[in-house]
């Protein structure tokens, strides 16, 4: 049975007024772009900043036994009230946990400012969640099922209640409920993968993935286009050097389906088709969760938002900040599902701020790891815009047609660059040696040590180096498994409790790297 109150809260929803509520945006859209005029959203400092997202699985408890060994793994629900004691924000699945950064300005003491928040806040979310038999995960997608549930019935689970539709396992926020109850817009409610399908009545599928998403304040807001071009084109190459969602839980996969199968048709990064083919319409339209045209002005990537679709209007309260002014434009801009999003807010208006959030990349291995993108995405968007780097002359369909092969194939991908001599190039070698060049100039001419910047960029040059990123490590494991008899849920399952177990001993302190074999 359905929670009656929130039933209420996404029913109550139907009642706001459509029109007054994209009245209030278009107005509010007027007063972004004279706020972007005064110079309102201008950030010198250029700053960073990271949203990190874990899910929980069953760790077994040593002091009491409370989680038996068998069910290591496992994915967990995590109490609300341990969600609070470890300060980390409710995310989907009641199974997810996010962390969000503060702002840094970018030079040497803000990186590290970064990467020890993120180790201290998790260092101690852990101590807290180990007392309760699980552990949060860093990841890009889980595949081992709750004890006592199939994915399918986890994902699937709901109740109707009064024509409101609410999933079992999602967290309690309205607008998390409500995309399944639009009567605006259609959503998919589907997973469309090879030799997986699944049809949901809400949105829950989407809560198999978990991703980071560094930010980038860009000093001047108006030149906001600039920067959007060049993320678009970093995209499909980090995407490729990162992906890390091979495969799905084998419930998910069609009868008749076996381990060679889903490793041979399989993608990298299926967390990509995940989000789009669950919350776009299964139409020809192109889909609010997408990688988007390029915007020519930041008055244009205001319009963008207020032109897309409205999924579900809300009646907005005001909680005190600046931004508070925008607030049908921020609602709106919540559902603005684009690979690479430009955002303006702020809790203040000294905090205003113009940034690039970029939304690629599922979670990675580690610690290391994770500030390893942020440092790499940070120092492109200095560097490249700074130089004026003709990687802005890729075509964007061929920006377009990368970011797809990456998502398909990774590191093989079929990827056109085009370098700092002007030079186009598809060869690995020349493209992460000048994308992961750029990066390093950028960072260098922020301030940042040559020892430092080496070794922020490390983990992901080792990957270039040995070929081997976290989706194809775990699918090596599959097939090692596969190659012993295993069969796709074992097989699946094995690789899935090695990469638990080797996060275990490096998540905090080491690195990817650690895990490849020289």
């Amino acid at each position: 049975m359905a929670d009656v109150d929130l039933v209420d809260d996404v029913a109550a929803l139907r009642d706001v007024d459509h029109e007054a509520f994209l009245e209030a945006v278009e107005e509010e859209q007027a007063q972004l772009k004279d706020a972007i005029a005064e110079g309102v959203f201008n950030n010198p400092q250029g700053s960073i900043g990271l949203e990190y997202e874990f899910y929980a699985v069953a760790e077994p408890d040593t002091a009491d036994g409370r989680t038996p060994v068998s069910d290591a793994g496992r994915l967990m629900r995590v109490p609300r009230r341990l969600l609070s004691m470890i300060g980390f924000e409710k995310e989907l699945g009641l199974h997810n946990a996010e962390m969000c950064t503060s702002p840094q300005p970018l030079n040497v003491y803000g990186l590290r400012s970064q990467a020890d928040e993120v180790r201290s806040r998790l260092a101690a979310a852990l101590e807290v969640t180990q007392t309760e038999g699980m552990r949060l995960v860093s990841d890009g997608i889980w595949t081992i099922p709750p004890q006592g549930e199939s994915a399918r019935e986890y994902l699937t689970a709901a109740a109707t209640e009064e024509g409101v539709t609410i999933a079992t396992n999602m967290s309690d926020a309205v607008r998390y409920h409500a995309m399944a109850n639009s009567e605006a817009v259609e959503v998919g409610m589907v997973l469309d993968a090879p030799h997986v399908t699944l049809d949901a009545d809400t949105v829950m599928p989407e809560s198999l993935i978990t991703s980071i998403q560094p930010h980038y304040q860009v000093p001047q807001a108006t030149d906001i286009p600039d920067y959007f071009a060049y993320a678009l084109r970093i995209a499909a190459p980090m995407l490729a050097l990162c992906a890390n969602s091979p495969f799905f839980p084998a419930d998910c996969y069609a009868a008749g389906t076996t381990i060679e199968d889903a490793i041979q048709d399989g993608w990298d990064e299926h967390r990509i088709a995940v989000f789009e083919t669950v919350l776009n319409a299964p139409s020809d339209t192109a889909g609010k969760v997408r990688f988007p045209r390029e915007i020519e002005s930041a008055e244009q990537a205001i319009d963008r938002v207020s032109e897309d679709e409205l999924l579900v209007p809300a009646e907005i309260e005001e909680k005190g900040r600046y931004d508070d002014q925008f607030g049908h434009f921020r609602h709106k801009h919540g559902s603005f599902w684009r690979w690479v999003r430009p955002v303006f807010d702020g809790p203040s208006k000294p905090a205003a701020n113009a940034r690039i959030e970029f939304r690629p990349i599922a979670g990675q291995p580690t610690v290391r790891d994770t500030i390893a993108v942020l440092a790499a995405f940070s120092g492109l968007m200095v560097q490249l815009p700074r130089t004026d780097h003709p990687l802005d002359r890729l075509e964007w369909q061929t920006a377009y047609d990368n970011f797809y092969a990456a998502m398909r194939d990774g590191l093989d991908a079929d990827i056109t660059w085009i370098t700092e001599a002007g030079h186009e190039t598809r060869r690995i070698e020349g493209i992460y040696g000048d994308l992961l060049g750029q990066a390093e100039k950028g960072l260098r001419a922020k301030g940042v040590p040559e020892d430092d910047v080496e070794s922020y960029l490390r983990p992901l040059r080792q990957r270039v180096e040995h070929r081997v990123t976290p989706a194809s490590w775990k699918r090596e494991r599959a097939r090692e498994a596969a190659d012993d008899g295993a069969q796709l849920t074992e097989a699946i399952e094995t690789a899935q409790r090695a990469y638990l177990e080797r996060q275990r001993e490096t998540l905090l302190e080491g690195s990817f790297e650690d895990w490849i074999e020289h």
